[in-house]
């Protein structure tokens, strides 16, 4: 029984240490990000910033537009993170600029958080969105032919669920998503008391009827796994797992692991003011030619 109780303790003890790692990371991404954003390059690419695509105060978005002609413009949609409970659309200027600069359009959305609003509210709003652009994307003078879902964290899981969570989405909604890239994604896990998220989840509700590694289906979009390797908020099993289960389905899926980096530094390195020093950039880049081969 002592052993037990001691046992308890060390697993409570864990888990509350991870809490509060993710919790100073969150504050020191908040600092770090108004940074960024502070010296992100204002020119080369277009703005139009805080566009509705809903009624809600949470469904707008940012939309950084290259130079370069519509023809040759994809379209990446940048999902944040934060456990499903913290971030803004405002905190990635640098996204939308690195992007951008480089002959892509990029929206950034905001989604609703919990705990007010829980899982599948997040992947609904991200279904809202696709299906706005898809109405509005000559008033919004983009593309939507060409589609990557990118994402980190929590909103690496948002994209993926977008694809794979079958009781929300509709099969004319991925017709023209070409990729998917996910940056430290949490792709199957048992939210079931985790301290940092469980408020996002139903918690009468099993992580196998959740979780998007469980439904996984051919596609013929690709698949592009980014890992920290010095990540200890997410583990790498949720990457290679679902490669696993990708592959399984004769789905194309590639695991990209990205050295010296953590959790939260991994999507930081993608600013033009840091992707010189770290490969990050560099290979989303190779994998977004990669994706349209």
């Amino acid at each position: 029984m002592h052993n037990k109780v001691q046992q308890l303790k060390a697993r409570l003890s864990s888990h509350l240490n991870v809490a509060r790692d993710m919790y100073r990371d969150f504050r020191l991404y908040d600092l770090g990000s108004y940074a960024l954003n502070r010296f992100t390059p204002k020119a080369g690419y277009q703005t139009e910033l805080h566009c509705a695509y809903g009624l809600q105060a949470r469904q707008h978005f940012d939309l950084y537009r290259s130079l370069q002609p519509l023809a040759h413009r994809p379209l990446i949609v940048f999902v944040h993170g934060g456990a499903w409970m913290h971030g803004d659309k405002k905190d990635y200027r640098f996204i939308g600029e690195a992007f951008a600069r480089e002959g892509y359009d990029v929206v950034i959305p905001n989604y609703h958080l919990a705990p007010e609003h829980i899982f599948p509210q997040s992947v609904a709003d991200l279904h809202a969105l696709l299906d706005y652009l898809q109405l509005s994307a000559d008033k919004l003078q983009i593309s939507v032919d060409n589609i990557v879902l990118m994402g980190h964290s929590a909103g690496a899981f948002n994209v993926m669920s977008a694809v794979y969570y079958p009781q929300q989405h509709q099969p004319e909604r991925l017709s023209h998503i070409r990729a998917i890239i996910g940056l430290a994604g949490p792709y199957h896990f048992d939210y079931k008391g985790d301290p940092i998220c469980a408020d996002a989840f139903d918690q009468t509700v099993p992580y196998q009827q959740v979780m998007p590694l469980y439904f996984v289906q051919p596609q013929p979009l690709k698949h592009y796994l980014f890992i920290a390797e010095q990540d200890s908020i997410v583990g790498h099993f949720n990457s290679h797992d679902l490669d696993q289960a990708l592959k399984q389905q004769g789905n194309h899926s590639q695991v990209i692991s990205i050295p010296k980096l953590g959790h939260i530094s991994i999507v930081g390195s993608l600013s033009s003011l840091f992707s010189r020093f770290f490969p990050t950039k560099a290979k989303v880049l190779w994998a977004l030619e990669d994706a349209f081969k």
